[in-house]
């Protein structure tokens, strides 16, 4: 039997895409998941796909009192504390750092970074106070090897990984764990238009199978695929003539490679918030 059998497992941004796939793959293993998003009839529709395994919920992770009642609602509803909390929502805008949208900047670190510390927040003191838990953060590749044309996405990736680094030590010995999930470009709606560079796009689904195993084997730098663990030691090595080459060879640049026309509704509609 899966080791996520039986836990409670909530998911932020589970309506579709990665958070969706992680949730799927939950269920699939036997765990209790609550699926939290800002489109809560598109997260009730999903839960209803993935059978009595799987709830849907509010949850806008801008807001702790939305966050909290998320958390709150699903433990309530499964009658049990909450085991493990994904941080899966996120959002970017892609572009030239110049011309990026004041509103944009602000959204992308409101979401993809104040949103993570709310929810540690949130859901680290209780665990502490049981003395387990695990906290998932699912950031990118970019927490480690920026991309241009995405100067704030990357640097909220950053931020979730330095603040996950600095608690993790916080709760050393606690007995919760605290993960980071850091995978190259998605094929989801998020990475519409995007470049991989020389890179493969993977699918939602190699996502959540990283994180199903980092919950069973508990681990905290969690590469997806495991390749770019070597090129984050590289590029930490090389001399910044070395590395500036390796960058422009194999890394996109989304300032130059992205298809603007096509971003155009899901950046509206997610980061610029217009109807």
């Amino acid at each position: 039997m899966s080791t996520v059998a039986g836990k409670l497992v909530a998911v932020t941004g589970g309506a579709r895409g990665i958070g969706l796939a992680i949730a799927a793959a939950l269920v699939e293993r036997g765990a209790r998941v609550a699926l939290g998003d800002i489109d809560v009839e598109e997260a009730q529709q999903a839960a209803q796909r993935l059978g009595p395994g799987a709830l849907a919920f509010e949850a806008d992770v801008t807001s702790i009192a939305s966050f909290g009642a998320f958390i709150g609602g699903a433990e309530e509803q499964f009658g049990q504390p909450l085991d493990v909390l994904v941080n899966n929502a996120g959002i970017m805008w892609v572009g030239r750092f110049d011309e990026e949208p004041e509103a944009a900047e602000q959204r992308q670190m409101d979401v993809n970074f104040h949103g993570v510390v709310r929810g540690m927040k949130l859901a680290i003191p209780e665990m502490r106070a049981r003395g387990r838990g695990h906290v998932v953060n699912v950031a990118s590749a970019a927490s480690k090897l920026p991309t241009a044309g995405e100067a704030t996405y990357s640097a909220t990736k950053h931020a979730v990984y330095g603040y996950s680094v600095a608690v993790r030590e916080e709760l050393r010995g606690s007995g919760i764990q605290v993960s980071v999930i850091m995978p190259v470009v998605v094929d989801t709606e998020l990475a519409t238009g995007t470049s991989t560079g020389k890179g493969v796009r993977l699918q939602p689904s190699d996502v959540a199978d990283a994180v199903v195993s980092a919950i069973e084997k508990p681990r905290f730098d969690v590469f997806v695929p495991r390749s770019i663990a070597a090129w984050t030691r590289l590029t930490a090595v090389l001399p910044q003539p070395g590395r500036d080459a390796l960058y422009r060879a194999m890394m996109p640049n989304q300032a130059e490679d992205a298809d603007a026309g096509s971003r155009v509704a899901y950046e509206d509609r997610n980061v610029l918030r217009h109807p």
